[in-house]
């Protein structure tokens, strides 16, 4: 394993290194303006919510590694404590790269990058019309993390109203994850989209305690067909299925492998664990077990 002191190094290199292995990273667009009133609209990959009581966001826009130079975005929160954090989607992901071009300060990146400017209600940057989810912020602090070049300043924002376009809410009024076809940032010139190829489901055990990973039978532990990843999802089952259960499923969906390999009983244990493997990759955590179980039943 490659092991590297962050002082041995140039600082842009070790740039590389955090942002090819931290990712896939959120997008805030943010929308500021200067002591003057003069929009600036630039994307921080170093982003995220940090708190929902009160709703807080922070943002980093970080000295540049050659020059030193802060961002205008920065200078112009120090001086007006407001932005507006547009969400990025793949409709404008293009749009949204443009604007983050270095261009002279005052130029106007809505003109730039063709985006259309909306009045906030309780700031004074302007919105992102394109933007499917839109945070309106007061600035509450801004912590310096540096001197030098690649230092994060971080922006700690305050949500003080919300926009969402009702095109991407699901019939409860949710933000449904595949409309609002999300991007986020990778190493390089990377992207990742979240459509539906990329994302997947698991079940959050906010109320619920698995098994764990101590409780699994020795046969399935050792198991040389599945991983560690599939032993985890399966320690995250509340309660083994009973034998009655077990039974039940080995005689209506199991009796044609046990019959075909009764004699090879090495083979069938293989079989089921391949099995079991692939009801895991579709979520089916109590079908996996049964196949698991039948073995020894």
């Amino acid at each position: 394993m490659l092991s590297i002191d962050p002082k041995s190094i140039p600082v842009p290199q070790f740039h590389a290194y955090l942002l090819g292995a931290i990712g896939p990273r959120p997008i805030a667009f943010a929308s500021t303006v200067d002591e003057n009133g003069n929009p600036n609209l630039a994307p921080f990959s170093f982003f995220n919510v940090f708190s929902a009581n009160p709703p807080v966001l922070i943002f980093s826009p970080a000295r540049a590694g050659r020059t030193n130079t802060t961002k205008d975005t920065y200078n112009n929160v120090k001086k007006v404590p407001e932005v507006v954090i547009n969400v990025v989607n793949y409709e404008i992901v293009h749009q949204m790269s443009l604007a983050s071009s270095p261009y002279p300060a005052g130029t106007d990146e809505f003109i730039k990058a063709g985006f259309t400017k909306i009045a906030s209600e309780t700031i004074k940057p302007f919105r992102v019309a394109e933007s499917p989810v839109q945070f309106e912020c007061k600035v509450n602090q801004v912590i310096e993390l540096g001197t030098e070049g690649g230092a994060g300043n971080l922006i700690i924002c305050e949500v003080t109203r919300l926009h969402i376009h009702e095109n991407v809410l699901d019939e409860q009024g949710k933000i449904d994850q595949h409309k609002i076809d999300l991007v986020s940032r990778m190493g390089g010139n990377w992207y990742c989209r979240a459509d539906k190829n990329s994302m997947f489901e698991i079940e959050k055990p906010i109320t619920t305690c698995g098994i764990g990973w101590d409780e699994l039978p020795a046969d399935i532990l050792n198991s040389k067909i599945l991983t560690k990843n599939n032993l985890g999802q399966l320690a995250g089952i509340e309660k083994l299925p009973t034998e009655t259960d077990v039974n039940e499923y080995k005689l209506m969906e199991l009796s044609e492998i046990f019959v075909s390999l009764e004699n090879n009983q090495s083979e069938l244990e293989i079989q089921l664990h391949k099995r079991a493997k692939e009801l895991l990759k579709v979520n089916k955590l109590t079908e996996a077990w049964l196949t698991l179980l039948a073995f020894n039943n």
